[in-house]
């Protein structure tokens, strides 16, 4: 049987030592690493189990509102907000919802439903959308300064030509004949090539107002 020389037992001691001092830790270490991965492992199960549920419930809801089912489409978005509200079909539940809603005459519920996805979306695109949404239901309760209050935000690449074509509408509606042609200009100026329909519109609107198109 080969023996140690001295270097190797004063090494192996050492190692006996030091593992004595502190394998517990590194036990409790090793332990606590395994739980970690453990519990993400888990919740990205949770979540795409989340995922998975929300989805079947949003297609219900796209279902419900195209028969125009206002009662099932008020349930399945409470059902996802509810239940789901962390997931991606959340906020566009509770847009689908406030279409529903306010093409059903219930501008109280499409309200609340915008105000949820602009206080909880991720992508700011679905927030920019909310608000634009917002902006039109508060114009139908003629409430004029809170709609501008709405558009005061940011908005994302591509939202800006819309946001000041809104702030265009609201003016002309509450008489400020110069600000709604400025906010309109501002909007032509924003179009590209491909938004032509969009154009045509914008300038009918300047050409009712006594203005001229960009």
């Amino acid at each position: 049987m080969s023996t140690f020389d001295l270097e190797e037992q004063e090494q192996i001691a050492a190692l006996k030592a030091w593992w004595r001092e502190h394998g517990a830790l590194v036990i409790v270490a090793i332990a606590a690493a395994a739980l970690v991965v453990a519990g993400v492992v888990g919740w990205r199960t949770y979540q795409r189990s989340q995922a998975a549920e929300a989805s079947a419930v949003y297609t219900e809801l796209r279902k419900a509102a195209g028969t125009r089912d206002i009662k099932k489409v008020r349930d399945l978005a409470g059902t996802i907000l509810e239940g789901y509200p962390r997931t991606a079909y959340a906020p566009l539940a509770a847009l689908v919802s406030a279409k529903a809603h306010f093409e059903s005459g219930d501008l109280k519920t499409a309200r609340a439903q915008l105000e949820w996805v602009i206080d909880h979306a991720r992508e700011p695109e679905l927030g920019a959308i909310a608000r634009l949404r917002l902006a039109n239901v508060l114009i139908d309760e003629k409430a004029f300064d809170e709609a501008l209050k709405v558009l005061e935000s940011q908005p994302p690449p591509g939202f800006e030509g819309r946001y000041d074509e809104a702030r265009g509408d609201v003016y002309a509606l509450q008489g400020k004949t110069a600000e709604a042609r400025s906010a309109y200009r501002a909007a032509l100026g924003r179009l590209q090539p491909r938004e032509g329909a969009t154009r045509e519109l914008l300038e009918l609107k300047l050409e009712i107002l006594g203005g001229e198109g960009a």
